[in-house]
């Protein structure tokens, strides 16, 4: 039986792209939000704008299109936001691939899909406005959640609507919408849902990192089709 890397990688070809990106012209810069960074300090962490404007001078210093990063990263960042800040254990390693650009930027399913799911998860420091849409190749089949869209992104989704794949499907939002954090995408791949709708933890206990990194394969795996 194939694992899910030799999955998608004997399907890249059919693969398309999840946004805009010319190899040849554009530039992405990884950020790092880990301990190691000091500049940001709590005050920029506690102010969604002062936080947009360093990622923004952060791109704009090397001529970056996107900022881009985040997978199987234990994060700083969360410290900012209850809702990752369990009495026993917070919850700050990361799950999915971050990919920070500016709001309203169009987003594209990658592969056939339908609608597994949506929701506005508005709390502080959460998804804000998610679809999740389910993928079926050779038979297997697994899920993408798309976190921080645009409200509009929701607009006339039915779950089982068939998405082709090309299509434009979601923009990304701004603070208000999508859980006060910078403009960016979070795009993780989940192949069991565990019978949630709407929502899935793109940010794990580290006691539990072996258990998640396991349901949550690498996203680079499909980003690398159009991101590289």
């Amino acid at each position: 039986m194939k694992t899910f890397e030799q999955l998608i990688r004997g399907n890249q070809s059919l693969m398309q792209k999840v946004i805009d990106f010319d190899k040849a012209n554009d530039k992405l810069l990884v950020l790092d939000f880990t301990a190691s960074n000091a500049e940001l300090t709590d005050e920029i962490l506690n102010d969604t704008d002062l936080f947009s404007t360093w990622v923004n001078q952060k791109l704009e210093a090397v001529g970056a299109r996107y900022g881009i990063g985040g997978y199987n990263e234990h994060r700083t960042i969360y410290s900012r936001s209850e809702h990752f800040n369990a009495a026993e254990e917070p919850r700050r390693l990361h799950l999915g691939v971050d990919i920070w650009a500016p709001a309203l930027t169009p987003i594209y399913n990658f592969y056939d899909a339908k609608v597994h799911s949506f929701a506005n998860n508005n709390n502080f420091g959460d998804y804000g406005a998610t679809i999740i849409l389910t993928y079926e190749i050779d038979g297997y089949k697994f899920n993408a959640l798309y976190g921080h869209l645009s409200l509009a992104s929701l607009d006339g989704l039915k779950e089982g609507n068939l998405i082709p794949g090309g299509t434009c499907f979601a923009t990304l939002g701004v603070k208000g919408e999508n859980g006060f954090w910078p403009p960016h995408l979070h795009f993780q791949l989940i192949q069991n849902m565990e019978g949630l709708k709407g929502d899935y933890p793109g940010v794990c206990k580290f006691s539990e990192r072996a258990k998640y990194l396991a349901n949550c394969p690498n996203p680079n795996l499909i980003l690398n089709c159009s991101l590289t």
